[in-house]
């Protein structure tokens, strides 16, 4: 496992909520001070709320939370929770008669394992805001990685179990760490090796997505149950252009870790918070922003446990990385 948790960047706090037996949740990442938002949006089937808050000419310059959820699009109700949650505490954008809180979203697809018919919603999202703590650092099976899977060409039954994943690059004062959700259709790599993805349970042994693409010409799996969604947090100055550019290229650390990745049913998405403490150039933040979603990416794969009868990496190797 790669070290740290994206807590380590002062003034974010994290919660989880999930349902163990339905097999989804959702994950909230807060800054109760407000952070300067960015936003990039990869894959070409995303579910998404509140995105163009972050272009660079929009009115709004801070973001309060982002949830990361599962549900497909009925997971976007979650944000309404945390929203309601972060209002009562007094958090937001201040309109006068009360504060409204900004609220960014993205989803993944898990509605294919566990119990379809459960969601998050308003109550998972406000469960999730009210448990978030400085000393959250959970990974693996928790909020939104519950139904996480990855290598999804052969349908649901050929897939593995994924999770949430998170990591903390570090050079003096700055810090730089993400948290994602590794949904991916994709398979997942680490340092050219595969260690998940599509995954063949009679014979016992992993499969190569891209070389069955290669081979067949067709999309057998080629449904819309997938997306890798997260956030890179910084101390970091940022502007929201920024910003932007950060989460822009830290997509980098997904196409390092995950192929085929940003597919057309992929909704590959990430946030950018950066809580505004420290002057560093934004390609230093950029740079290690890639590095830590690779290895953020990596760790929801190593975390991960087997479940509704899909392996996970822990269950085929016991090869230490």
């Amino acid at each position: 496992m790669f070290p740290g948790y994206i807590t380590d960047v002062d003034g974010i706090i994290v919660g989880h909520a999930h349902s163990e037996d339905a097999l989804t949740g959702c994950t909230v990442v807060i800054c109760p001070e407000g952070a300067s938002g960015g936003v990039d949006v990869r894959g070409s089937a995303p579910g998404t709320r509140e995105t163009d808050l972050f272009k660079a000419e929009k009115l709004v310059d801070k973001v309060h939370a982002v949830v990361l959820s599962g549900g497909s699009a009925f997971g976007l109700e979650a944000a309404s929770g945390v929203m309601d949650h972060l209002e009562e505490l007094g958090i937001g954008f201040d309109v006068g008669v009360t504060k409204v809180p900004i609220v960014a979203s993205a989803v993944i697809f898990d509605l294919a394992i566990g119990d379809h018919r459960v969601r998050p919603g308003w109550q998972m999202g406000y469960k999730a805001s009210l448990s978030a703590s400085k000393d959250e650092n959970r990974q693996g099976n928790v909020g939104c990685g519950m139904g996480a899977t990855v290598g999804k060409i052969l349908g649901p039954g050929g897939a593995m179990k994924s999770g949430l994943g998170s990591a903390t690059v570090s050079s003096g004062e700055l810090v730089v760490s993400a948290l994602i959700c590794v949904n991916a259709f994709g398979d997942i790599f680490s340092e050219g090796s595969q260690i998940a993805g599509a995954y063949d349970y009679e014979n016992n042994k992993l499969l190569n997505t891209y070389e069955i693409m290669k081979n067949s010409l067709t999309s057998p799996g080629f449904l819309n149950t997938n997306t890798t969604i997260g956030v890179v947090a910084t101390n970091a100055i940022l502007t929201k252009a920024e910003g932007n550019k950060v989460a822009q290229t830290a997509h980098n650390g997904l196409a390092r870790s995950i192929n085929p990745v940003h597919t057309m049913v992929d909704g590959d998405t990430i946030f950018t918070m950066a809580t505004n403490k420290l002057k560093a150039d934004v390609n230093i933040v950029a740079a290690m922003a890639q590095e830590a979603v690779e290895k953020a990416v990596i760790n929801a794969i190593l975390s991960a446990e087997g479940k509704a009868g899909l392996k996970a990496h822990r269950d085929i190797t016991t090869k230490v990385l």
